[in-house]
């Protein structure tokens, strides 16, 4: 299982040397500044913002996850909020609170994860902040930008006779997460595709822009469990969605997870969260990468088959 790196710590070395490590993992050319200044947004374009937080023990484990995978899975929630808004990240910021014994190759490696997962969107790290705390916790702040004059998708504007669509999985991050709680690190090799989902979750860039470009109307990721995110979209758009049981059944993969830990994985699928996957209504044509998973109706809540979903938990922050 991952442990703390050898090294020196970030007191013994001092904060601009801790800078400059996340400098050369995660290079750009507009940080090192007072402030990043961006190149302006193309004509008839609009600037799309998003904040989130990792607080060690609270939502990741270095004993579960490697220094890498933590940078990266930073990005990755913070960029899929700026794609559900139909945007395309193009900078990010991080704010790092760290005790002083922690060591800089760990830092390193984060600002390294985070650089790997910028890279893949075509983004970069632009700057941020380093202070000395009793926790690890990391803060990125996304930056995308929403281009042309269709609407972007807001969480509110699904409507009765749109088919819902997801583009990646589905509990795969909860499953995974309940290995961890069973295994540690040491997941079976046959089960670490999931434990995977839950370190390292991954978005394939420009999912986002598609479903705008195609039409969509409303889109939010599924981070806080499939029930409550998507609870938050019908009450804000006025509507009833009924999820497809057999577009959103468990694979025989997650099945035999579930046997594997003697758990449904139905909770995982309908309760779990993290995987970051796009959903969103349309009323035209599925967009390319997404598949349909449920219809959009007049009413209010979210039924599966018509009936109350099995599970609703999901992602509490309190």
């Amino acid at each position: 299982m991952p442990t703390s790196p050898p090294g020196p710590t970030i007191a013994e070395v001092g904060e601009h040397q801790v800078i400059r490590e996340i400098m050369a993992a995660a290079p750009s050319s507009v940080n090192g500044d007072d402030a990043a200044v961006l190149v302006s947004a193309q004509p008839n374009s609009r600037v799309v913002v998003s904040t989130d937080m990792l607080v060690e023990r609270r939502h990741f484990r270095l004993d579960w996850s490697t220094p890498q995978e933590v940078g990266s899975k930073a990005i990755l929630q913070n960029f899929a909020d700026i794609e559900a808004m139909g945007a395309r990240p193009i900078s990010a910021l991080l704010a790092l609170s760290a005790p002083p014994q922690t060591p800089v190759s760990l830092v390193r490696g984060i600002a390294e994860g985070i650089e790997q997962q910028v890279e893949r969107f075509s983004a970069e790290l632009v700057g941020g902040d380093l202070t000395s705390g009793e926790h690890l916790v990391l803060a990125v702040t996304a930056v995308g930008s929403l281009g042309g004059n269709r609407r972007p998708l807001t969480i509110d504007a699904a409507r009765p006779g749109q088919v819902l669509v997801a583009a990646g999985a589905i509990g795969d991050s909860a499953a995974g997460m309940a290995l961890l709680e069973r295994h540690g690190r040491g997941v079976p090799e046959e089960f670490r595709a999931f434990r995977d989902a839950h370190t390292n979750p991954q978005l394939p860039p420009g999912r986002g822009m598609i479903a705008r470009a195609t039409g969509a109307t409303a889109a939010t990721d599924n981070s806080d469990g499939l029930i409550a995110d998507l609870g938050t979209m019908a009450r804000r758009s006025g509507v009833g969605i009924d999820l497809d049981p057999q577009a959103i059944a468990p694979t025989p993969a997650m099945r035999a997870v579930g046997e594997h830990l003697g758990i449904d994985p139905w909770r995982w699928v309908l309760g779990g969260g993290e995987d970051h996957t796009i959903l969103a209504t349309t009323p035209g044509n599925i967009p390319s990468g997404f598949r349909r998973i449920g219809t959009v109706q007049r009413g209010d809540g979210v039924t599966v088959g018509g009936e109350a979903p099995a599970y609703h938990a999901g992602w509490l922050s309190f």
